[in-house]
């Protein structure tokens, strides 16, 4: 189709590197190789018209912040180029390995670099990724209720709802369209989902006060 990016050895490479650097991780909670989110990520960044780049940023997009650190963010950028490396460094929460501010903190400041940016390869890696990570947890909400979020250490329902619909409402402005769309569509069924699970369990499950800050 027109304007399918032309996927070089580049990018041969960079899913070698995802699998050497991720390769052996499993999504949270689920037995779910963290291969697949990559994949599934940069597919839908191809999808929507995205180049090699960020294709390649959309492979490497967790490694960073995973655990890779600067050191990686530096052989990112000495083997795949300046643009990639500046996708992956925004699109990670932290450099530096643990970050002192809690999962609330880190997401507003995430939030906060993702509405200054201007770029629209970034802002499409970003949306993919977002859309199949709420993706991922509406279909596990099907299935395990509320108690999904015992896989997570911090985020609660409230949590997630806050930092979603901030999502939400960020793209639709910064980059609207169809990946826009279906996000908006996912939060939708994900606020619908708990909902309808605390009411007939009954259980007011969002603890006072762990919503999102103000903004």
């Amino acid at each position: 189709m027109s304007g399918t990016p032309q996927l070089t050895g580049r990018f041969v490479e960079a899913v070698a590197l995802a699998q050497e650097l991720q390769g052996g991780e499993r999504r949270s909670g689920t037995g779910m190789p963290f291969l697949s989110h990559l994949l599934v990520v940069t597919g839908l960044v191809i999808e929507d018209g995205g180049d090699e780049d960020e294709a390649i940023a959309a492979l490497l997009h967790d490694a960073v912040e995973g655990g890779g650190g600067r050191p990686l963010l530096k052989r990112i950028e000495g083997d795949f180029g300046a643009r990639v490396a500046g996708i992956v460094e925004l699109l990670s929460d932290t450099l530096d390995g643990p970050s002192e501010l809690s999962w609330v903190e880190l997401k507003a400041r995430y939030l906060e670099q993702l509405d200054a940016c201007e770029d629209e390869g970034t802002l499409r890696v970003a949306l993919s990724d977002k859309l199949h990570n709420a993706r991922s947890i509406v279909r596990d909400y099907r299935y395990e209720g509320h108690g999904i979020w015992e896989r997570f250490t911090e985020k609660t329902a409230q949590q997630q709802l806050w930092y979603s619909t901030q999502l939400v409402e960020l793209f639709a402005r910064k980059r609207p369209g169809a990946l826009a769309a279906d996000l908006r569509n996912a939060v939708d069924e994900l606020a619908a989902l708990i909902a309808a699970d605390q009411e007939e369990t009954g259980e007011p499950y969002f603890p006072a006060g762990a919503g999102g800050p103000e903004r």
